[in-house]
């Protein structure tokens, strides 16, 4: 059956029954989940027609582009001065996290500018104090060979990802190669788990942002603080999170809740892809990206409240509903939300504005708990405790200023800056000297007045761009 590109090759329908059924050789039963992919040459990049237009976040059509949907501007006056309120964070982020959470939590609805939302979402997540708790264990873990069994699905799974991305387009290519690495790096750290199909997009998503150590550790971060027990075998967690999401509905819509009662339309049919792959797969990117920097900043109920509008968008009147009239129909229009529901401006809005606490998902958690011991006995996983964002992981694992310190890659002094410190220093009647490079001294580099240039090495270092102390890249 022929899929259209925006599913991006990935189809997670199917009955409960398909969910809890073991894949083969044992591990997490997601990595079963391959149906209906997409088939195009090349992974859908076939170049024997020209260079192919690529937009500004790296796609060359298809997979998250919506026709007549209209990428929303920054002005760049707007968005400069947003980068100097972030690397201001940045640089004393335990400060801000401790004193000014709120703070923090505002600039992620109004989105982290591009040029540093790889480095937001490593602080975010606490995966910077992983990477530096951890020196060399990713290389270590990127050393093995890996489990033959995980290894071999790892690979047929590679060029499903973003196919219509340049990073990912190219069979064998440096995205597929460093995807490879980190996926199968989570298998060899967590042998137990193994590895989940759905992994793949989210890991995907994250190394478009950052070099591929510190991806690792932000989906660690994910799948054990975030969505913990979301990709391991039976997937009961994403099961339990279907379940609280319909129940919350019943408040959020009932005329919503109500239909999908009536045609007994079970949670996991139409929200595990949602929340398995954090919507990456279900949204324009624009709204996958503002999405994603509010999930990682307060957690869980991002994806619930993400959840609800859309199911509230698309069956939240009795008009609507009549227009679906049984459960095959309602499906159909679940797997085709119109775009004016998912654009940037109108979602991110909705989800700020509905009215949805970790308390309240908590509570449903207890009682869904409950229903489940009921209906199913004991969880057969035993996942540790949800974190909800950032602020509760750092909580969790206070981190040091070490940890949080900034690493320098290359650093090129500004010439203005040498000038007005000659001239500081001839006002004062003392005689100009030459200003060693901070590479020539044992102690960091001081802030400088006009921001420098931070370059990041073609090849070597893999760390993000910044400086020692106070990080002045823009």
């Amino acid at each position: 059956m022929a899929r259209t590109d925006q599913d991006n090759g990935l189809d997670f329908r199917g009955s409960t029954n398909k969910l809890t059924g073991s894949g083969s050789g044992g591990g997490s039963s997601c990595s079963s989940f391959t149906s209906d992919v997409v088939t195009l040459e090349a992974n859908g990049a076939d170049d024997s027609s020209g260079e192919k237009q690529v937009d500004k976040y790296g796609f060359t059509g298809g997979s998250q582009q919506y026709p007549g949907l209209n990428v929303e501007e920054i002005p760049t006056e707007v968005l400069r001065q947003r980068e100097a309120k972030w690397l201001e964070m940045l640089n004393s982020w335990d400060k801000w996290m401790a004193k000014k959470h709120k703070k923090v939590k505002e600039r992620c609805q109004k989105g982290i500018p591009p040029s540093l939302r790889g480095r937001a979402w490593l602080y975010l997540t606490g995966g910077k104090v992983k990477v530096e708790q951890n020196r060399g264990k990713f290389q270590e873990l990127d050393n093995q060979p890996g489990d033959p069994k995980w290894v071999d699905i790892i690979e047929r799974d590679l060029h499903r990802q973003f196919p219509f991305h340049e990073m990912f387009s190219a069979r064998g290519g440096h995205g597929q190669q460093d995807l490879f690495r980190v996926l199968k790096a989570y298998t060899l750290h967590r042998p137990e788990e193994g590895y989940c199909q759905a992994q793949a997009p989210v890991a995907a998503v994250l190394l478009m942002h950052m070099p591929a150590e510190d991806a690792f550790w932000v989906l660690v971060q994910i799948c054990e603080k975030y969505l913990p027990g979301y990709y391991s075998t039976g997937l009961e967690a994403i099961q339990l999170d279907g379940e609280i999401l319909y129940a919350l509905l019943r408040r959020a819509s009932p005329v919503a809740h109500c239909h999908l009662k009536q045609h007994k339309l079970e949670p996991i049919l139409y929200m595990t892809e949602w929340f398995m792959c954090a919507f990456s797969r279900t949204l324009p990117w624009a709204s996958v990206l503002r999405v994603w920097d509010m999930f990682l900043c307060e957690g869980v109920k991002i994806l619930f409240r993400v959840g609800l509008v859309l199911l509230k968008s698309m069956l939240g009147s009795q008009e609507k509903v009549k227009a679906c009239q049984g459960l095959y129909e309602t499906m159909e229009r679940l797997r085709a939300i119109p775009p004016q529901y998912m654009k940037e401006s109108f979602l991110v809005q909705e989800i700020i504005d509905l009215p949805l606490s970790e308390k309240d998902i908590e509570k449903e958690h207890l009682a869904q708990l409950r229903c489940w011991k009921d209906t199913h006995g004991d969880l057969n996983y035993k996942s540790p405790p949800r974190m909800h964002g950032a602020k509760a992981v750092m909580a969790a694992e206070p981190p040091s200023r070490q940890d949080l310190r900034q690493r320098p890659t290359i650093i090129v002094e500004s010439p203005l800056e040498d000038a007005r410190e000659d001239t500081r220093k001839g006002k004062k009647g003392k005689r100009n000297e030459t200003i060693p490079s901070p590479q020539e001294t044992d102690s960091p580099p001081s802030p400088l007045t006009e921001p420098s240039l931070l370059l990041q090495p073609a090849q070597g270092s893999r760390e993000s761009i910044s400086s020692a102390e106070h990080d002045t890249y823009l």
